[in-house]
């Protein structure tokens, strides 16, 4: 059965705003994450993000753009097996309230990207995980990560977005077969 969508398909989507899947290798995580670009971080995205994904709402991008905002790394000796590069979480300083709406946290994402925000627009912790992408995107590590700001820039779109897991009605992580019919039902475009 042929679910993915071809690249040009998947970054034609995300350059209209919409939301897609990224599934990585079934030796690897086995999970599907949704994502959609950072600068389309709609409240509209993000919610359907934590209410269908169920999943913790991360925000990958390029190391430098972090490190210019002095976001660092949650932990200086990374032990988790999949070398997720975790920052500490964050929320916008300005325009938010508490910080966990679907409309905060679109505007925590997007304060990431804008070019006029320094490292002063942020309150640690917050509501959104920033994700260090390695250099080198896929071909270093096949993570969601990479996959997302790859393919960004693949799409000629800002190098950052938006990836949630998706989960199962159950709590249990969805895997192929699942994120095929969770695909089908929303109108979403796959890729690996």
């Amino acid at each position: 059965m042929m679910y993915r969508s071809t690249i040009t398909e998947i970054c034609s989507d995300l350059k209209k705003g919409k939301l897609i899947i990224v599934i990585d290798d079934e030796d690897r995580e086995n999970e599907g994450d949704l994502v959609v670009a950072a600068q389309f971080a709609t409240p509209g995205n993000i919610n359907f993000m934590a209410k269908h994904g169920r999943g913790i709402i991360c925000a990958p991008m390029e190391s430098k753009r972090l490190q210019d905002l002095g976001i660092d790394l949650m932990v200086s000796t990374n032990e988790d097996e999949m070398k997720t590069a975790w920052t500490v979480s964050i929320d916008a300083r300005h325009g938010t309230t508490t910080g966990v709406s679907a409309y905060d946290r679109s505007r925590t994402i997007k304060a990431l990207i804008d070019p006029k925000t320094t490292k002063n627009d942020f309150v640690r912790p917050g509501h959104i995980f920033p994700l260090m992408a390695r250099s080198g995107g896929v071909l270093v590590r096949a993570g969601h990560t990479e996959a997302c700001v790859d393919l960004m820039k693949l799409g000629g779109l800002k190098p950052a977005g938006a990836i949630c897991e998706i989960m199962n009605d159950d709590g249990s992580m969805s895997r192929t077969p699942d994120l095929i019919i969770f695909a089908k039902k929303h109108k979403l475009r796959i890729c690996t």
